[in-house]
């Protein structure tokens, strides 16, 4: 038996969620058969039972009301119809457009980082001119170079092949004819030295990683908590419509018990009116709520998409799991602080931007120095590789080409103003990570309070409602007695469900903030089961 209850549960998951749990796919349209209802590989835990409305019986009525148990009561919830907690996140992580859309956050910064080392990559420029007029060659130009830059102190090494030959080269310039070889290097003395714009600007990217992991943590978080919070919508609606259902049944049977025995002669015709009144007032209540029930269902499946980007629906038949109202320790309340006091993404990416807005600053600083670039080369003759070259015309101390350059503005108003706006930038950023911090630390304390005073309120609701049931079964005992009256009875049975709608508010109320708490603490918990 139990195996095929585990073959049912995941052909009907399968249907809904398609490859997000590894089954088949079943498209929008798709109507699952009731009849074909799957078993889940793990069932949840058993719900709690939830105590039942009596229903009046007169013990010496001919033919007395038959009591009638609600629904759920005749058979044992069948597993396969309970789309978790756990199962929702299956899906969304797995297939929700938002969270592939956030991954590409972490690419795209890769993406610059291999952009900024681009400005580290060996490069090879060639250039040839050449004017030939009237019989005569003008110039003969072919210029070439191979740089190779270095990330320690800004150096470039460099090494190139020119041939300046012709009537009209300048002689500055001119070279023999078979070129000039040069080996050598650039290196910054001045500014540069410690950091220039291709450093600055790979080290920032390298920092945007952690800043773009944090905006695709947050970005999950955010479909999370909504996917969330729209599940346990769902489940109060079904909740409530159930427990309308349940109040209709009840009504319809005592409507047909007090309507025999009007027929016998036993009850005023009245008690049927009020009975009839009460049944379709329910019916009314369970119309509308079977529409809500029918909405919260498409809000829900907004977030249930398949491997293929399509969009599935939740089906009619299936059903929420339990709310299990766990109490939250104060010491899963402090470790949640503590992580969120270092692990929450918006605190990682203002740490991100504080570091990336700390390289810039000391960029800007080495944007105050003076220009000193010194570059040397060693020149050959452009056939080295011979070895009968002679030694006067190999690389050597005595063929060189040296050149200094050197640049200082007089005010540096602009390196100056540069460097000003980016460290105001810095306490700004910083000043919003503190009050960022306090925000988060101050919402996680106002979400734990009020889940501190939902455990209380249920509580209460749990003793109320044993209260108001035994309320109840008091006035049926003295109805039975003829000391009371169907009004009373309705009273009393309209008060139950109504209390007990409001206990399943305050669970699905309490599973939100549960909800809530994690996301203020930068995280998630799909631990709903």
């Amino acid at each position: 038996m139990r195996k095929w209850t585990l073959l049912r549960k995941a052909s009907f998951w399968a249907a809904l969620l398609g490859p997000a749990v590894g089954l088949a796919q079943v498209p929008r349209a798709t109507v699952v058969p009731r009849a074909t209802i799957p078993a889940r590989a793990v069932a949840p835990p058993n719900p709690v039972p939830r105590p039942r409305l009596p229903v009046p019986a007169r013990a010496v009525a001919p033919p007395p009301p038959v009591p009638v148990q609600p629904r759920e009561a005749l058979a044992p919830v069948d597993t396969a119809r309970v789309f978790s907690l756990r199962d929702l996140a299956t899906v969304v992580f797995a297939n929700h457009p938002i969270v592939k859309q956030a991954a590409l956050l972490s690419e795209r910064a890769q993406s610059q980082v291999l952009q900024a080392r681009g400005g580290f990559d060996p490069k090879a420029t060639s250039g040839f001119d050449r004017k030939i007029f009237g019989g005569t060659d003008y110039y003969n130009k072919w210029a070439n170079e191979f740089k190779v830059p270095i990330w320690l102190g800004g150096i470039d090494l460099k090494a190139g092949y020119d041939r300046y030959v012709g009537t009209y080269v300048n002689p500055e310039t001119r070279t023999p004819l078979n070129g000039l070889a040069g080996v050598g290097l650039s290196v910054p003395l001045g500014q540069g030295l410690l950091i220039d714009a291709r450093r600055s600007t790979l080290r920032q990217a390298r920092i945007m990683v952690s800043a773009a992991e944090a905006d695709r943590v947050k970005q999950i978080n955010d479909v999370w908590l909504q996917a969330a919070k729209d599940y346990w919508t769902w489940y109060y609606t079904y909740q409530q419509a159930a427990l309308i259902q349940e109040g209709v049944d009840l009504a319809e049977t005592r409507f047909r018990a007090i309507s025999q025995r009007v027929d016998l002669g036993d009850q005023a015709p009245i008690d049927s009116v009020e009975a009839r009144i009460t049944a379709q007032d329910r019916q009314v209540q369970a119309q509308q709520l079977a529409v809500d029930l029918q909405n919260a269902r498409l809000v829900l499946s907004n977030h249930l998409w398949n491997r293929d980007s399509q969009p599935v629906e939740l089906p009619a038949t299936a059903m929420p799991q339990p709310a299990r109202v766990d109490s939250l320790t104060r010491q899963e309340f402090t470790r949640l602080r503590e992580r969120a006091a270092t692990e929450h993404p918006t605190l990682r990416k203002l740490d991100a931007k504080i570091l990336q807005l700390g390289v810039e600053e000391r960029y800007r600083r080495e944007l105050l120095k003076p220009t000193l670039n010194v570059s040397g080369t060693l020149l050959s003759r452009g056939d080295f590789y011979r070895p009968e070259v002679p030694a006067s015309y190999d690389f050597g101390l005595n063929n060189y080409k040296v050149g200094v350059d050197f640049a200082l503005p007089i005010f540096l108003r602009q390196a100056r103003g540069q460097l000003q706006v980016v460290r105001l930038n810095v306490r700004e950023t910083v000043l919003e990570q503190q009050q960022s911090r306090r925000t988060i630390g101050n919402q996680l304390t106002a979400v734990y309070n009020s889940l501190r005073a939902y455990e209380r309120q249920l509580a209460v609701q749990t003793l109320t409602i044993a209260n108001q049931r035994t309320l109840l079964n008091a006035e049926l005992q003295k109805y039975d007695l003829g000391e009371s009256t169907f009004f009373l009875i309705n009273a009393r049975e309209t008060k139950l469900i109504d209390l007990r709608i409001k206990q399943e508010s305050l669970r699905a109320s309490y599973e939100k903030a549960v909800a809530e708490l994690y996301y203020y603490a930068g995280t998630r918990s799909v631990n709903g089961e």
